[in-house]
């Protein structure tokens, strides 16, 4: 009886061993592209995400016409640029820690802007220095708070 309660004290240890071994799984974010939302039209939603590295996030196309690219000058040093085809899905994996600032090409001008925010950026101020002009600017101006606010 010693031994089968040795045996079974062994066996939940071990078990409860793998499980705290088990790396935690990365997040999908999901970034709907929509010709209008909450904030008005032709809008990412949300407009501000935060992610860790390993993280993943999905732009959707939700609304025909839409695409995804990162804006020269608005991602960390080492990040890849990406630019979606017109109408298609995007997948960014979130590998390197900062900002990046991402449009849609056509609606740019309308304000279709986001900021990605991973990990724990150093580039914000490089990120703050790009020019931006008319709707952009002011969706920006906005998100640049909502995240200051909520660090």
């Amino acid at each position: 009886m010693r031994n089968l309660n040795l045996i079974a004290t062994v066996v939940l240890f071990g078990l409860a061993a793998a499980v705290n071994a088990v790396p935690a799984r990365a997040a999908e974010i999901t970034v709907n592209m929509l010709n209008k939302g909450v904030k008005g039209g032709m809008v990412f939603e949300p407009d501000l995400v935060k992610a860790m590295p390993g993280d993943t996030i999905k732009f959707v196309s939700v609304d025909k016409g839409h695409n995804v690219e990162t804006i020269k000058g608005m991602l960390p040093e080492g990040a890849t640029e990406f630019k979606s085809k017109m109408g298609d899905n995007h997948v960014m994996e979130a590998q390197i820690e900062g900002i990046y600032g991402v449009k849609c090409t056509p609606h740019y001008g309308m304000g279709m802007v986001a900021l990605i925010v991973v990990g724990n950026p150093q580039n914000i101020d490089a990120v703050k220095a790009v020019k931006q002009s008319g709707k952009a600017k002011e969706r920006f101006a906005a998100a640049f708070a909502e995240y200051e606010a909520a660090k």
